[in-house]
């Protein structure tokens, strides 16, 4: 099942798309989806759930330090077949991310940052695009590659394999994350699905466009 981040800044209409994914596969698609909401935005913070996220179940979490808990406990006790997760801001929680990806466990995740730049400089949250690590080459590879001889490498498998730029409220920049990471590591442009909305408001989807984000 595929794991999807979300890169936002304030103001894209975030809550709201969570909302409606989280209606959808447990309305339309019967999925058994739980979210885990920290500041409690997405499920709503009263006694009812917010109406907007249909059959989807929250579990609320009393303080911020204790979500990446909340987040192994919602697998381990309710057998979900989504989670979703909202503001993955430190490294117990990018892990306990990993953890519950592992288990096969459809995925969806919010992060603040508009950019794939943000993540990969980020060493909090870099695990979640699989980490990066500085690499010495040697000198016959390094003239082969035509780079310094200490670079940058992804040392692992995304725990997204799909991460998803929320530039303006109609403007998605949808990375295959894997490709991209190396491509930016590299030095190089990636080729992304860009999705907006035209002037009477119809989906156009551009595919295998250059990525025009912040270079490293």
């Amino acid at each position: 099942m595929e794991k999807v981040l979300f890169r936002n800044r304030p103001g894209v209409g975030k809550t709201t798309v969570m909302r409606e994914i989280a209606r959808v596969l447990a309305d339309e698609f019967q999925k058994r989806v739980v979210i885990v909401d920290t500041s409690n935005e997405i499920g709503g913070d009263g006694d009812v759930p917010h109406a907007a996220i249909g059959g989807a179940r929250r579990m609320q979490v009393p303080e911020p330090s204790m979500q990446h808990r909340v987040m192994i406990e919602a697998v381990e006790n309710h057998m979900p077949e989504v989670v979703i997760v909202d503001e993955i801001g430190t490294e117990a929680e990018a892990q306990a991310c990993r953890s519950i990806a592992e288990r096969g466990v459809m995925l969806i995740g919010t992060a603040h940052g508009e950019r794939l730049a943000n993540i990969i400089k980020n060493p909090t949250l870099s695990d979640l695009i699989g980490g990066v690590e500085t690499v010495t080459l040697g000198d016959d590879e390094a003239r082969a590659r035509r780079s310094q001889k200490s670079i940058l490498e992804r040392k692992a498998p995304p725990t997204f394999p799909f991460l998803i730029e929320m530039r303006e409220r109609h403007y998605w920049v949808t990375h295959r994350t894997e490709r991209s990471v190396d491509m930016l590591l590299h030095g190089k442009k990636p080729l992304v699905e860009v999705r907006k909305r035209d002037s009477e408001f119809q989906v156009v989807i551009e595919r295998w466009a250059t990525y025009d984000g912040d270079g490293l």
